[in-house]
């Protein structure tokens, strides 16, 4: 019976060849039969691969969010950071700022009592009606006082519009409260802002600055 099943496969195979050989049409169909086994063989390794890759999407995906998360609380401790250093930062040059406008006032005073002969004081007083600063405040202003001559003198490291306009207003209220009105109003800064200057102009206020 092998041998017999043997002789019928030899057979089968001559045959298949045969027909493969002589029969054109047979030809194609064995092509596609084996041509589609191989593309069923790839699509299903692309099947695994793509289940793979669709997995390595979602941990992409999730290391994303995480990242994102990471970077957007980052970026939240680094904007904290600079607000306090640009806090600090401005707390240290306004106190430089202070320290500076105290030793220049300090040197004014002595120069012009020294060799103008003026006594130069601090002038205190209260604005209750909130006109220098917009609410009931202390005020306080540098007077360079001569015989009958007032000056009112204000120093800064920087002068803005609105410190032109509180000098002013300072001004006014001193002569309300003393009834004595300045003979001049001074201001000596380093620094003074186009507007400020052009401000001080318009209300008759003299400004020394880059000494």
């Amino acid at each position: 019976m092998n041998g017999v099943y043997v002789v019928e496969i030899e057979e089968l195979k001559a045959s298949i060849l045969k027909l493969l050989k002589e029969d054109e049409e047979f030809r194609y169909a064995v092509a596609g039969l084996v041509g589609l086994e191989e593309i069923l063989k790839r699509l299903d390794k692309h099947e695994v691969e793509l289940v793979k890759l669709r997995k390595d999407l979602v941990k992409l995906r999730k290391d994303l969010v995480k990242l994102r998360k990471d970077l957007v609380k980052l970026r939240e401790d680094m904007l904290r950071g600079f607000e306090l250093i640009d806090k600090r930062i401005s707390a240290l040059g306004a106190r430089w700022g202070i320290m500076i406008e105290e030793a220049f006032r300090e040197g004014l005073r002595g120069l012009v009592e020294r060799e103008f002969g003026f006594r130069v004081e601090r002038w205190r007083g209260y604005d209750d009606s909130g006109r220098v600063y917009g609410y009931p405040s202390d005020i306080e202003v540098d007077i360079a006082i001569k015989d009958e001559r007032i000056i009112l003198i204000e120093i800064s490291s920087h002068i803005r519009s609105s410190d032109i306009i509180q000098f002013k207003r300072k001004a006014e209220i001193y002569y309300e409260k003393t009834g004595r009105k300045p003979d001049r109003l001074l201001i000596i800064t380093p620094y003074i802002e186009e507007k400020a200057l052009e401000a001080s102009k318009k209300l008759g206020i003299e400004v020394y600055t880059r000494l």
